[in-house]
Parts: C-alpha cells; structure tokens; sequence
C-alpha cells in the first residue's frame, strides 16, 4: 500500500477522537490531526494519543479559521513527510473508517477519489429534510454551474494523490469552509486529474456538534460562480 495519510481536522471533538483514532488503527494509514487549539482539550488528548499510538502525529494551530485552512496546513505537512496518499475525512464518524480502505485501493486507478453519497450505493442517515435539501443542492448547483459530473461536490470524504496536490496551486485556495472541497475538486480536474466517486454512506454524528453554518453556505453560494469565471478567464 503506498504511504497514506488520514488529514483529520478538530475542533472540539474530545469525546470522538479517540475512538476514531482506534478505529483506523488497522486501516494501513497514518493519521495526522490537526487541531486549531480547542478549548475542550481535544489538542491535549491527541498529545497524549500520539505518545501511545505510532500511526498518529499532532498538528497545533493557534486558532480555529475554518475547515479550509486546517486541511492546507495538514496537505502541506503529510506532503512533507512524504505521504504519496493524502485523504480528508471527518473526526465525528460521518465517514466510515472501515471505508478508508476502498478509497486507498480505487486511488490505484484514479487521481482523486471521492466518497459520494449520490452515486449508486451511497447515502446519508439521520439526517432531515432541510439538510438533505441544502446537501444534495449545493452539490448540484456546484455541478451545473461548473459544468463537470461529479456528483457529490460538498463531499469531505476524499483521497488525493500527491501529484494532485503538487500541481494544484494550494496557495491560491482561499475557501473556508465545504466551498473548499468544491474548489479543489473542481482544480484538479482543471489540471487534468481522473476523479471518481466510490459509494459511501454518510452518518449524522452522534456526538458534539455541528460545525454548518449560514456563512459556510453562503460561501459556497458564492464562490462557485467565481470559480467558473476564473475559469473561463483561464486563470485555475
């Protein structure tokens, strides 16, 4: 299996973080965390993981400045050790660990790979109406607006070769929250990178709570058209 990393990114996740560490113990993964100084402690306990737990290192961050952030300075950081896979996933157990196998061995045949919950095979639980309709409507206003086939663009659930994230101008990436996962998805495909959707099914979490907001759907609401426009003006 070539080297992989899981970027796993907290903010008060205290009471999920070690089981989720646990759990992708057998995965054949290294797991980096990367913690933007939670105030309930989850940095301190992922401290004191690392010490135990020889698959898992700690990233510190001084503050809490949105999901896009935190997963630039884990890509740069797994990039550095020399991770040939680097994958995001979520530390509320929304995204199976048992699936970080299947995303590891469809990258043997793709450039990113993307655990879809609008593919054949995928889905959500637990979750209501209005989540689902904000879900499954950004991906597709996402997908029209930008022309491309990917089915579910606000996914967080991803693998990513390391030649992606070298060509990819990473510092050009200024989204902060599921706008993120548009936008690099949407630059490696610009670059000319295979993408594919493998199956998942995504779980509302059973603990802590929600990072969603109106400005994160605000964000995404925007800077979609923007990417198309630089796009179009051939500057991604």
């Amino acid at each position: 299996m070539p080297s992989a990393v899981v970027c796993l990114p907290t903010f008060n996740e205290r009471e999920n973080l070690e089981p989720m560490l646990r759990a992708l113990g057998d995965k054949g993964v290294h797991v980096l965390v990367i913690d933007d100084n939670s105030p309930d402690g989850t940095g301190q306990l992922a401290d004191r993981l690392a010490q135990e737990l020889d698959y898992v290192s700690v990233l510190h961050r001084p503050a809490k400045e949105g999901l896009g952030p935190a997963y630039l300075a884990g890509f740069r950081h797994a990039l550095a050790d020399g991770a040939e896979l680097v994958l995001e996933m979520d530390c509320d157990f929304s995204h199976d660990p048992s699936d970080v196998p299947r995303l590891v061995a469809a990258a043997d045949d793709a450039d990113v790979v993307l655990g879809s919950r609008y593919v054949a095979g995928g889905g959500v639980r637990n979750w209501g109406l209005l989540r689902r309709f904000i879900s499954a409507g950004g991906s597709w206003y996402a997908r029209v607006l930008l022309g491309i086939p990917v089915r579910d663009l606000t996914g967080g659930f991803k693998c990513y070769r390391r030649r992606v994230l070298e060509t990819i101008d990473l510092d050009d990436v200024h989204s902060k929250g599921y706008a993120f996962q548009i936008e690099t998805t949407y630059r490696a495909l610009r670059a000319g990178f295979r993408v594919v959707e493998v199956p998942i099914t995504f779980i509302d979490r059973e603990d802590g709570v929600s990072k969603m907001s109106r400005a994160i759907v605000a964000e995404a609401i925007w800077k979609v058209p923007l990417l198309r426009l630089a796009a179009l003006r051939g500057r991604l």
